[in-house]
Formats: C-alpha cells, structure tokens, sequence
C-alpha cells in the first residue's frame, strides 16, 4: 500500500480514500491478511482519523473488510449467496429448513413485538432463537416470536427449556394452515446478542428479513433474521417476488 497524499478531489475525501483503498486490497492484499493499524494507515494517506474510519466503514458495508474482535481489521473474502427463498405455505421448521434452533423463551409480550404482530394483547410469546451456519460460518440469527394462542397444544409437550423447547414450538406451527408470508429487508445494525452470535462488533452493518406469517387473515408468527452483511448477499430465487416500498419502516425486537 503506497503512501499518497490525496488532493483536493470534487468527491468527499473519505470516499476517495475508500476507492484508492480498495485498489490496494485488490493488490497488495490477501483475503484474511490484517490491515496496518489506523495511525498508520491514516499517516500513509495524510488523512485524519476520521477521515480513515469512515472509508473503513463503508468497505466493511461493502462486505470488503471484517472486523473481528482480538484480531483487528482484517481482507475479506468473497460474500456468500445465501437463499433466503420459502416456500409461501411453509412454516419455519420445515423438513428443508436450514436453520439450527438454539433456544426458547416464554414471557410476556413487549411492546416492540406487539407492534411487530399487530397486536393489542399483552398474551405470553414464545421466541424461538435460531442460528444458520453456511460453510461453516455462522450468517444469521433469528428471532421467531410465537404467541401462545398459535400454538395452543404446546403446554401438553414437556420440553420446558432450550432447544428441544425451541422444537416443540416450530412442531406445533405445523399444525396451522399457512395462508402465506410478508417479507421486508432493511440494512440495520448489529445489536449486542446478534453480534455475539455471529462474531461481529456491536454496530457492525446487518441485513434484516422480517417475515409475518398469515393465518386466516391475521399475524400467527414473527421472524426477525439478522444476517451478516459483511459475508452474505441474499438470493431469493424463482419464489421470491421483490416489493419496493417507500415507507420506511421501524426495526424492533430484533
């Protein structure tokens, strides 16, 4: 990586730094290989740090750098395709699901999942938590908020805790007749449980799948996937209809 001093250049600096940066790491970099620190980087390029941080972070968005807690900033490889794709009238938990149930929680509902289900009722939620491991990487988490009333057998299973509880839920969903899904992805940030999950930063870029399953008309289930913006690019394939929305829309109970 040279050491040149950037000119007046009619685009923010930060992104002129990101670009000459990115050259760099197609050159003299290797995927893997450990970025000099800021102070250096920064001296290098005659840029505050500041300046630096921000080039930083938008390669990080790009999936061109990773963040790793105890190494430092490191090359990163290519994104992986991971398929997002369902089939409408299946519920998680499916023969097909890639998905590994981890846990299984009971309480009562918050405010941010009564909005998530469109909900007035304070009833008790299960949230299923899941992980999804690709090459064996972990990409995402999941959070499936279930309410009592979708799984009303449940309370006859005795699996009171962790993933054989996580089980039983997702087999009780079965039973339901699926109408179909509403999906909606948006770019968020890693909160702390999703970041210690898939080994990110707090704040690290992720990408999130909210999916509303339907039955007769109302919300019978929420799933919130975080995936790893940094390694992931989602693929929907032949099922996946694509709606551009202009009304923003609030991230919660993630």
């Amino acid at each position: 990586m040279g050491t040149t001093q950037l000119e007046s250049v009619p685009e923010p600096k930060y992104w002129h730094l990101k670009n000459v940066l990115g050259e760099a790491l197609d050159s003299d970099f290797a995927v893997g290989e450990i970025l000099p620190n800021e102070r250096e980087l920064a001296a290098r390029f005659g840029v505050a740090r500041a300046t630096l941080r921000q080039a930083l972070e938008q390669l990080e968005l790009e999936g061109r750098l990773q963040r790793r807690r105890g190494v430092g900033t490191t090359v990163a490889p290519p994104r992986l395709g991971v398929d997002v794709s369902t089939v409408q009238h299946e519920w998680p938990g499916a023969a097909q699901d890639s998905w590994r149930p981890l846990d299984c929680a009971t309480a009562p509902a918050s405010t941010a999942v009564v909005r998530l289900l469109e909900s007035d009722t304070g009833e008790e939620i299960h949230t299923v938590r899941r992980i999804r491991v690709s090459h064996g990487q972990s990409v995402a988490a999941e959070l499936l908020h279930v309410p009592s009333s979708s799984v009303p057998g449940l309370s006859a299973i005795d699996a009171p805790s962790g993933p054989a509880r996580a089980r039983a839920v997702l087999r009780e969903l079965q039973h339901l007749g699926l109408d179909g899904q509403e999906r909606a992805v948006e770019l968020g940030s890693a909160r702390a449980d999703d970041a210690k999950e898939l080994d990110r930063l707090p704040g690290a870029p992720v990408l999130v799948v909210t999916t509303r399953y339907v039955v007769e008309g109302r919300i019978a289930a929420v799933s919130v996937a975080t995936y790893r913006a940094d390694t992931c690019r989602l693929t929907f394939g032949d099922s996946g209809d694509l709606e551009i929305s202009d009304q923003p829309q609030e991230r919660e109970a993630s």
